[in-house]
């Protein structure tokens, strides 16, 4: 198995994961690799172009995935995974089947839950249509969860990282230097160290990143080169993110369902090695689109 096309951070494979699982090449990464952050397809009630599995058959094909990726982490390793939200065919009820997978990831892999976090996209078309346009008795749905395995209870981890710039009110309390200090009613005590100036403020787990004006490199080759646009697109803002809370430059990154291939143009931004693996061949195609600055000569001509 060969690379489609590489840079020189990184490396593309046109392959299922489950053949890549089962390639020489998977063995020449396990224990190497510090961070494994997807998007897999999500269990939908009816088939999409990118591929999906729907049911308790995606659940148990999304748990067996997981476990044969796991071999591949450090130690202090960690495994991020997005999985939208899904609705009961027919009828304006949410699936639990999103939650369950996770769940189920968790307690028969037995992983840490290191943390839980939503991804809120504020340009997101309002759906789901026919409950939210047309009858309008529902709100659209806007977010997607993100949940942060690993095998340690302590996994490579340093959110001085991912400081946000100040707020324009903290801004001016540090000025200041005084506030209401002391227990508050929650129980919470609020002491001194509270006005330290920390160089900014540690984010919430609540991403608000909207995709709107996203990848126009990445859109531009696709449209030139006459191939289709991968329709569930991560965020480059939000993929880096996770990078940067959770390696450092000499790190490893692997993306076992790569899609337009986010995680590793946001890799290649921050210096990290990665990998990518995509099935669909016009999807390998168009992620060429995210390197155009950065392609060395594929591997396959």
């Amino acid at each position: 198995m060969k690379p489609a096309f590489k840079t020189d951070l990184g490396l593309v494979f046109n392959s299922s994961i489950e053949e890549f699982i089962a390639s020489e090449n998977f063995n020449n990464y396990v224990g190497k690799v510090d961070l494994i952050l997807t998007s897999p397809p999500y269990p939908l009630t009816s088939p999409k172009a990118y591929g999906n599995k729907i049911g308790e058959e995606y659940k148990e094909w999304l748990v067996e995935i997981v476990r044969g990726l796991l071999p591949l982490l450090k130690a202090r390793g960690s495994i991020v995974i997005e999985i939208g939200n899904a609705w009961d065919k027919g009828v304006p009820t949410m699936s639990t089947l999103p939650l369950e997978t996770l769940i189920e990831i968790k307690n028969r892999l037995g992983l840490n839950v290191c943390q839980q976090f939503v991804w809120h996209n504020p340009n997101k078309l309002p759906g789901p249509a026919t409950w939210v346009n047309i009858k309008r008795i529902r709100i659209k749905d806007s977010h997607t969860h993100f949940w942060w395995f690993s095998n340690s209870e302590n996994p490579i981890a340093d959110n001085s990282r991912v400081l946000e710039p100040y707020k324009d009110g903290m801004v001016k309390l540090l000025k200041r230097q005084s506030y209401n200090q002391g227990v508050r009613p929650s129980g919470h005590t609020i002491g001194d160290g509270f006005l330290t100036q920390n160089k900014g403020a540690i984010p919430s787990s609540v991403l608000s990143v909207g995709n709107s004006k996203e990848s126009n490199e990445y859109r531009e080759w696709c449209k030139l080169h006459g191939v289709p646009q991968h329709p569930a697109r991560m965020p480059e803002k939000v993929a880096e993110f996770f990078i940067k809370l959770l390696t450092t430059k000499s790190a490893l990154v692997f993306d076992p369902f790569a899609g337009s291939n986010t995680t590793g143009r946001a890799s290649e931004n921050l210096g990290r090695k990665w990998i990518s693996i995509e099935k669909n061949q016009e999807y390998v195609k168009g992620s060429r689109g995210r390197f155009t600055d950065k392609l060395k000569k594929s591997s396959n001509g």
